[in-house]
């Protein structure tokens, strides 16, 4: 038996074992440095969301509403700004994983120190109080009617979905995060981009 924890990830069949008795184990990513860097499924994991939210981050970051509402905070007029759920439109179980991702896009734009990020937890609670679904915070109508009451003057918001493919034993998943801030007042869109990536399963 040898000494230690040691991984193997063999990509043909998505699992890892390890050398100590000859059979499968758990290790940590810290033990199996490797662990996060290859494909268990074709489906979304941490680190595929991580990649469509910060190219879309970026993309706002450096987009002309970035720089309209710095303009704005010179002048004193900070823009005031709602993040909106992302509608889930794949059959990935990934809200929760949705969830955390919008609080670090929502870290970004208050460390920005451009806009006023309204609450999360303001924005749940009168969601509750309409009684609108996560789905319904994507229709345009309905989530200006809840950024009007929250007082703000942009929502962002968006949706991930997915077009899968599949011939014999090989199968393709590709996955589109499409991300856009829109005005309150006018419904005009101030930005807009979509981040993709493709997964796949071959012989």
């Amino acid at each position: 038996m040898r000494r230690g924890l040691a991984s193997t990830l063999l990509l043909a069949t998505g699992l890892i074992t390890t050398a100590c008795g000859g059979g499968p184990g758990y290790v940590r990513g810290s033990e199996a440095p490797e662990l996060d860097e290859y494909a268990m499924s074709t489906g979304l994991d941490k680190r595929d969301l991580e990649k469509l939210f910060n190219e879309n981050a970026k993309s706002l970051m450096n987009s002309g509403a970035m720089r309209r509402w710095k303009d704005a905070s010179r002048d004193g007029k900070e823009p005031t700004v709602a993040i909106f759920p992302v509608k889930n439109e794949t059959s990935e179980h990934i809200d929760s994983q949705l969830q955390a991702l919008l609080s670090k896009f929502e870290t970004q734009l208050v460390n920005s120190g451009y806009v006023t990020v309204i609450s999360r937890e303001r924005q749940e609670q009168l969601i509750r109080e309409l009684r609108l679904q996560q789905s319904a915070a994507f229709n345009p109508d309905k989530a200006a009617q809840l950024g009007k009451q929250l007082g703000a003057q942009y929502f962002v918001t968006g949706k991930v979905y997915d077009s899968s493919e599949q011939s014999g034993s090989e199968r393709r998943t590709q996955y589109f995060l499409f991300m856009q801030a829109i005005d309150v007042e006018t419904g005009a869109i101030r930005w807009q981009n979509e981040a993709n990536l493709t997964k796949g399963l071959i012989n």
